[in-house]
């Protein structure tokens, strides 16, 4: 048998990736070698692969800064709307690959860094990640700009260039332990710092109110430092720009003010300035209400505002005199998209630049506001939902709270307009909550000044009209929307499984990178017996590639055979890591009930960070590396069971394990996972998907075909009849004997020997108080799982399987998901003019 192609060797034939011709080779070595020895100024003899690394990304940036300054150029000129995409996370990962994928130049820099006797790879693994997010909301950001750039709009993405991002984790004794993620350390080769556009951001002080209106005076100044990084579209030339703002202490930081000559100290406490831009808040789906993220909050805001501000003013490229003095045409030109509540401080902040700075009236200036701004919903699981304390407010933003109370007071007028005496309706839909302390509810101030409110998934979107926002759905259904999450093909299929994209566009050509919908032209070969071989064989490569990984990273044997069961997601009750647990150890004990049976075998394995106070997660980790110390050394279950738990899951081993996988499971409690996104990456890497009912799942069975997904448990109205009528758990606790069995060794320390009551804290409440009712979905798990064997026994099957899937993921292109935002939310039209490259005139009446 011919030995299999080296990933390099693949690469070289993958014409996805660009031609590499001779002129480019030899300009990128040529290149390389200058930056090594001008910009790390170092010789081949002292060069470390950190810095191989650095002289090729610099080389490969070079590549995109003549589309990055034409492409600006381009918007200055045709003065397009442009679309601000505000977020406190960018979940990016890496950017080497991605950006040589999206200017075609992967096989030249391939080619020409093997002339130069190195290894493309291995230089691609010492880049660290931008870790800028928690999870699914971050990483939905860096998408969804990639997407942006692709389909030729005018966007910029906003937020915070946090020096230290998602903690790494490490697992020790079982547990996980956080360690600061110093990204930054080596420094970072694709961000251009523009001090020339640093800009204050107020805090604290207090309101007068003049006759030229109201006045916040004696504030405390921060100001913010813009980094920008540039975002290649897919081979259009396209490069737009994420800007993240740098907390930065102005020079007369406490020395104008306070101190009395201690000059020394008064720079120490710059420090406290710049502490808003230090660190990424470790949440996910929960709220802490902590004066330093509200600072972070504002800051982005204030920043972001002023930016979008001033470029609208001066609409020609290079000017900074303001030209256009009228906001009539502001919603025209300007959309802002609040990626959850956290920048929700826009709205009352463009309250206060239009009428306190610019003295438009309320009403006119109300009216641009809600027309610029519109707000994606994440989640409805109340601990997450953003309620900030009226005092914190009094004291950091003193003119936010008289505005937030002045759109409150006329919000309710209309309400009581509508429905004349009742009361209860407008305590429900109020902006403040009453109580002790005061709140302020910041999706309502995101609902009342938004025109458009969407959620990311079908279900989701009808769970927030019909509960959350029901009021609101009530008075203006006109403004509530769907908008399904979805994934860029580009990172998600071409960079992280080259086998597959190749395979794919041997089949149907090239163009379902930029029209993921063409992938339904697979099902033409779904009994295609070479194409069922040849999907086999990708996926068993990428089988036995990530076990050698694991086999380096965990010093683990796993057999290559064995179904791949991947669950990584951030650690949460409501994703049901333990239901997963709860199968692990019936498939243990069925193992050991019956030694000599034939079990299908698996390897499971479960990653996903757990927030630093979340002790209930930090408790499940546990229980899997508990769990797997037992299964794993147990001679009787040899290689038919293995668990491993993932360490310091993130986006650059999302793309190892994803193409790996061969079940995927999605298993949270029906009506709680908004969408999941990491769901379609599976699906589109060739994995099977055992789920519920729950966000995105429901669309990919029906793109599928139910039959096609291993679906079980109950639905979000069999969920609601539960709580109607109560969750008793002890009743499945006594009525399945295998569910008894299992949660009796975890009580008892089977798991734990050396410290038995270990999980009484989990055991407690999965018995009393499981508020995402594990047990009830029990049952219907282990019989879908049972299904997943009997299908796997029969390879061929299983591969049409997944080709059914693969040809039925085309829905979930973040291209499909931007090009609904352009057309129904922001009012654009996506553009698939071509920009031309910076070596060509840039009209062709150009000489």
């Amino acid at each position: 048998m011919a030995k299999p192609l080296t990933d390099q060797e693949k690469r070289r034939q993958i014409s996805v990736r660009g031609i590499a011709g001779l002129g480019d080779v030899a300009e990128i070595k040529t290149n390389f070698n200058r930056h090594l020895h001008f910009t790390l100024v170092k010789d081949r003899n002292v060069a470390t692969p950190r810095d191989y690394f650095f002289a090729l990304a610099h080389t490969v940036r070079d590549h995109l800064v003549g589309r990055w300054i034409r492409t600006q150029q381009y918007y200055y000129e045709k003065d397009p709307k442009r679309i601000h995409y505000l977020s406190l996370e960018f979940y990016m990962g890496r950017t080497l690959q991605n950006t040589m994928i999206n200017l075609g130049l992967q096989n030249a820099c391939d080619e020409a860094i093997y002339q130069l006797g190195l290894d493309l790879e291995e230089l691609e693994e010492i880049e660290e990640d931008a870790g800028l997010g928690n999870g699914g909301l971050g990483r939905l950001a860096a998408c969804f700009l990639d997407s942006m750039a692709t389909l030729g709009l005018a966007a910029y993405g906003y937020g915070i260039r946090y020096e230290f991002g998602i903690f790494n984790q490490k697992i020790t004794n079982g547990w996980q332990v956080e360690e600061a993620d110093d990204w930054l350390r080596y420094g970072n080769p694709w961000e251009k710092a523009r001090p020339e556009y640093m800009l204050p951001v107020h805090f604290y002080g207090r309101v007068e109110h003049t006759p030229e209106g109201a006045k916040w005076l004696n504030t405390q100044v921060v100001l913010a430092m813009p980094y920008d990084t540039p975002v290649p579209g897919y081979k259009n030339n396209t490069v737009n720009t994420m800007r993240l703002w740098s907390a930065k202490a102005p020079n007369d930081f406490n020395l104008r003010d306070f101190n009395v000559g201690d000059y020394i100290q008064a720079v120490l406490d710059r420090n406290l300035a710049e502490n808003i831009s230090r660190v990424l808040y470790p949440n996910d789906n929960f709220f802490e209400g902590k004066e330093l993220r509200l600072k972070q909050e504002y800051f982005v805001v204030a920043a972001t505002l002023q930016d979008i501000i001033r470029r609208f003013k001066s609409s020609k490229f290079g000017c900074r005199d303001p030209v256009r003095t009228s906001f009539e045409a502001f919603p025209d030109k300007v959309a802002i998209q609040l990626n959850d509540t956290h920048p929700a401080l826009a709205i009352p902040e463009l309250m206060r630049i239009l009428v306190d700075i610019e003295k438009l009236d309320w009403d006119k200036a109300w009216e641009i506001t809600t027309k610029t701004c519109a707000y994606t919903n994440h989640t409805v699981l109340p601990e997450a939902l953003e309620r900030w304390p009226v005092s914190m407010f009094e004291l950091l933003l003193p003119r936010h709270l008289q505005i937030i109370y002045e759109i409150n007071h006329r919000h309710l007028e209309r309400i009581k307009e509508l429905f004349p005496g009742d009361m209860d309706r407008l305590r429900r839909m109020s902006l403040i909550e009453e109580g002790d302390p005061k709140r302020i509810n910041m999706a309502h101030l995101c609902v009342v000044g938004s025109h458009a409110v969407n959620g990311v998934a079908q279900i989701h979107s009808d769970i927030v009209k019909s509960t959350v926002f029901k009021d609101f759905h009530d008075i203006e259904p006109e403004k509530f929307q769907n908008k399904t999450n979805g994934i860029t093909p580009r990172r998600w299929l071409l960079l992280c499984n080259p086998g597959l994209a190749e395979l794919i566009a041997e089949k149907i050509g090239e163009d379902f990178m930029t029209d993921l919908y063409q992938l339904r032209k697979l099902e033409d070969y779904i009994s295609d017996e070479a194409f069922i071989r040849d999907v086999a064989n990708v996926k068993q490569e990428n089988k036995l590639k990530f076990a050698t990984y694991l086999e380096k990273e965990y010093h683990m044997k796993i057999n290559p055979e064995s179904i791949f069961d991947i669950q990584v997601k951030r650690i949460h009750e409501y994703k049901r890591q333990i239901l997963n647990c709860l199968h692990i150890i019936t498939f243990y004990n069925r193992i050991k009930k019956d030694p000599n049976k034939f079990f299908v075998p698996r390897t499971i394995m479960i990653g996903g960070k757990a927030a630093p106070g979340y002790h209930m997660a930090k408790l499940i980790i546990r229980l899997v590396t508990a769990v797997g110390q037992v299964v794993n050394n147990d001679p009787v279950v040899g290689d038919r069971l293995k668990v491993i738990f993932l360490e310091n899951y993130r986006v650059s081993l999302a793309e190892k394990v994803i193409p790996a996988a061969d079940l995927s499971e999605q298993i949270s409690t029906a009506g709680t996972e908004a969408s999941g996104t990491g769901n379609m990456k599976f699906m589109l890497n060739g994995a099977l998907t055992i789920g519920t009912m729950d966000g995105a799942n429901v669309e990919m069975a029906e793109e599928a075909g139910e039959e096609n997904l291993f679906i079980f448990g109950m639905r979000v109205e069999d969920v609601e009849a539960m709580d109607r009528k109560g969750y008793n758990a002890k009743e499945y606790y006594e009525r399945l004997p295998e569910l008894r069995q299992v949660i009796d060794q975890i009580s008892s320390g089977f798991f734990s020997p050396k410290d038995p009551e270990q999980f009484k804290d989990m055991v407690n409440m999965l018995m009393n108080h499981d508020r995402f009712k594990v047990f009830a979905d029990y049952e219907a798990y282990i019989a879908c799982q049972e299904k997943v064997n009997e299908l796997y026994k029969n390879p061929k099957e299983w591969t049409k399987t997944v080709i059914k899937n693969i040809a039925a993921s085309g829905k979930f292109s973040s291209d499909r998901t931007i090009s609904e935002y352009a057309k129904e939310i922001w009012g654009v039209e996506p553009s698939d003019v071509k920009i031309p490259p910076p070596n060509e005139p840039r009209y062709s009446g150009d000489n």
